[in-house]
């Protein structure tokens, strides 16, 4: 680890030191990055940088408050120079946000923010996108509903705990499977216009979410056995913490989660228009700095400040990939022709000696987090396309770089 001393002025500006980021002109630049009017407007490139920091502006959603008494998240007295190797040369923290269209990335060491950068003019105050993110918060609400008792056991189908899918193929499902997205079901998610995530989205916008997910009635394999990754699986468990709390995702997490992770600014959640139901599997807007407060929580296997906000237990069984089936361990799960990730309740799961895992979201969203190290990186984008490289930017592939590279001044992948 090299640690350079900077003088205090130094450190409390460098997160906001303007760089040259990619596609500036055409991500909306000479008109100050401005949000859309719609959602589907928010996704086009002079919007999207804009509306992924102020998507609850223009859609309808919900609010969590932040804690009484915020977590501490202050600068380290040094920042950490952080290098990566990629494609055969050597780069640092400032040429990534150089390469890639990052809006913010923070690194958080032992509780400390050991770097802190922001493209686009965004800034530490605004509320990003998590898109994916999502769903692990919400397996994180199963977990803890789990523990309060109101869910009885992820033996349990969906349908007990929300009668409206009672005959469907999600309702029938256990929750367990639908937490390693292994119903079985047959579902294509891959951000083509016409995939079934598209019409199971047009449907739950139109005429609600039980709707949508009474129209997927094929099974592809038996529940269980195969990872197969459809967000409407987290919309269904969406709808069970709904009927197993008698409450709103915003209320329960809000008083169950996100004011326990000591979380200082407030949160939302956009709501389904059709019947005012959160978008479980994308929908959650929250700052950089809450988010790492998140990932710290999950780094400490579920406490803060000394405090048990989610059992050990429970954080262990999202995230340690020998908890899982072989079939969705690292090394042995197959998702879009690579067995690199391995995947956990709604958590992706890293290769390596150490438990490693990520909360990810499309266009570029992520959480690292690696426990034994007691580090998180926090990293929000607007990435080219939505299903990963396609665009030929390779920002997983860079990103994925630079993670083993903040790894790297610490310890060993």
């Amino acid at each position: 680890m090299r640690l350079h001393p900077l003088p205090l002025l130094l450190l409390l500006l460098a997160p906001f030191v303007a760089v040259a980021a990619p596609d500036e002109a055409a991500l909306g630049q000479a008109a100050g990055y401005p949000a859309a009017r719609t959602l589907r407007q928010a996704y086009q490139e002079p919007f999207i940088v804009g509306s992924f920091s102020a998507m609850d502006s223009f859609n309808p959603s919900c609010t969590l408050a932040p804690a009484e008494a915020p977590v501490a998240l202050k600068a380290a007295p040094a920042e950490t120079a952080f290098g990566y190797r990629y494609q055969g040369r050597r780069w640092t923290l400032d040429d990534y946000m150089q390469h890639q269209r990052a809006t913010g990335l923070l690194v958080v060491k032992d509780g400390a923010i050991v770097a802190e950068r922001y493209n686009y003019g965004r800034t530490p105050a605004m509320r990003m996108l998590s898109n994916s993110m999502a769903k692990t918060i919400t397996a994180l609400a199963v977990m803890k509903a789990l523990e309060d008792g109101l869910v009885k056991s992820l033996d349990d189908p969906a349908e007990a705990y929300a009668p409206a899918l009672k005959g469907t193929l999600y309702g029938g499902t256990r929750l367990v499977d639908l937490l390693r997205m292994a119903s079985g079901a047959r579902y294509v998610e891959d951000y083509t216009p016409n995939d079934d995530r598209a019409r199971f989205n047009a449907t739950a916008r139109r005429a609600g979410t039980a709707q949508a997910v009474r129209e997927v009635a094929e099974r592809s394999d038996p529940p269980g056995q195969r990872f197969n990754y459809a967000g409407a699986q987290t919309e269904v468990l969406g709808l069970v913490l709904r009927g197993a709390t008698g409450r709103t995702l915003c209320d329960y997490v809000g008083e169950r989660l996100w004011k326990p992770i000591g979380a200082q600014a407030a949160a939302s959640w956009l709501l389904n228009p059709a019947d005012q139901v959160e978008l479980a599997q994308g929908g959650f807007n929250a700052t950089l700095h809450d988010y790492a407060r998140l990932g710290m929580m999950m780094a400490a296997d579920g406490r803060v400040s000394g405090v048990a906000v989610v059992s050990r237990e429970h954080l262990l069984d999202m995230t340690d990939a020998a908890r899982q089936p072989e079939a969705f361990r690292p090394g042995q799960m197959q998702h879009h022709g690579s067995n690199y990730f391995g995947y956990g309740f709604q958590t992706w799961l890293l290769p390596g000696r150490q438990r490693r895992f990520m909360l990810l979201g499309v266009y570029g969203q992520a959480i690292f987090v690696d426990p034994a190290l007691n580090l998180v990186v926090v990293h929000t984008a607007v990435g080219k396309d939505a299903s990963g490289d396609a665009s030929g930017n390779h920002l997983g592939a860079e990103r994925d770089a630079l993670l083993r590279g903040i790894v790297a001044a610490y310890g060993d992948w």
